[in-house]
């Protein structure tokens, strides 16, 4: 005798289904911008009320932060994160792109064991390396100045570019670089005339993540810069002092130095993600 009573089985497309799936994004949603807005409320409230305990939720708002904040030394810390970020991200892409070339359209022999290298340099634990790299920028006389910040962003980030782009250049059709041979393009003209344009908006898209890498870097900047060449996390890091912490005004640079990467990586997000994809199933 069969049991034909069965429970009832909720659908992939159930609307129950579909409303959970819903509320736990929107759930993660306010799990990770929850910090962002109380950092941007608390940037409109007086040093008392940011130090109140409980939180004050009822306040008078105020500007007071960010004129501070702009009067001081902003400008100058901006300048150096703009220098740094930009020529970073420039000398980024034009390592990456060769490279990524080779391994995906040239492939060499033990081409994952290259790659698995690259990223793993990218892995490596700063903390434990920054000891040396001090005394070697001291030695060299690069020490608080641009050239010190470029040199080991570039380093840093030119493993993630060259992932990212070896997977968005696997998109190519084998058989658009074929044809270009017949008709006797070169390696350079294959690069550069054909998959270049192909895969400009996803170039454009690894550079907005080595920009947002590369301004938000906090522990290199603060370790081997200073005044001449400090970045706005270091800039950021100035409002701790021996009397406490400056938490409106810490709230207010925050926000301020948020602006860029939040505008970037909004921009450049479906690249991004259709880009890591595509680095998981190749």
């Amino acid at each position: 005798m069969t049991n034909t009573s069965r429970r009832p089985r909720i659908s992939s497309k159930s609307p129950l289904r579909s409303g959970l799936h819903i509320a736990g994004v929107w759930v993660v949603v306010i799990i990770v911008t929850l910090p962002f807005f109380w950092t941007l409320i608390t940037s409109f409230k007086s040093e008392l009320d940011a130090v109140q305990s409980p939180p004050t939720l009822f306040f008078l708002p105020t500007l007071q932060n960010y004129f501070d904040v702009v009067q001081d030394d902003f400008a100058g810390y901006l300048t150096n994160s703009i220098i740094v970020t930009v020529v970073t991200t420039i000398l980024v892409i034009v390592i990456a792109f060769p490279l990524a070339f080779a391994l995906a359209v040239k492939p060499i022999r033990s081409w994952r064991d290259v790659l698995f290298f690259l990223l793993s340099t990218r892995l490596m634990p700063i903390g434990g390396i920054v000891v040396p790299l001090y005394l070697v920028a001291l030695w060299l006389g690069v020490l608080d100045t641009h050239i010190v910040l470029i040199v080991l962003y570039t380093g840093m980030n030119v493993p993630i570019a060259v992932w990212l782009l070896r997977a968005y250049l696997l998109e190519i059709s084998p058989s658009v670089l074929e044809s270009a041979r017949i008709d006797g393009a070169g390696t350079m003209t294959e690069m550069f005339k054909i998959a270049l344009p192909m895969i400009a908006p996803s170039i454009a898209a690894t550079a907005a993540l080595v920009a947002i890498f590369a301004w938000n870097e906090f522990f290199l900047a603060v370790s081997l810069t200073s005044i001449d060449a400090g970045t706005l996390p270091v800039y950021l890091s100035g409002f701790q002092s021996n009397r406490g912490l400056f938490l409106a005004k810490l709230s207010a640079i925050s926000v301020l130095a948020s602006i860029p990467t939040i505008i970037i990586g909004w921009l450049a997000q479906r690249q991004l993600i259709h880009g890591f994809e595509l680095g998981t199933d190749r």
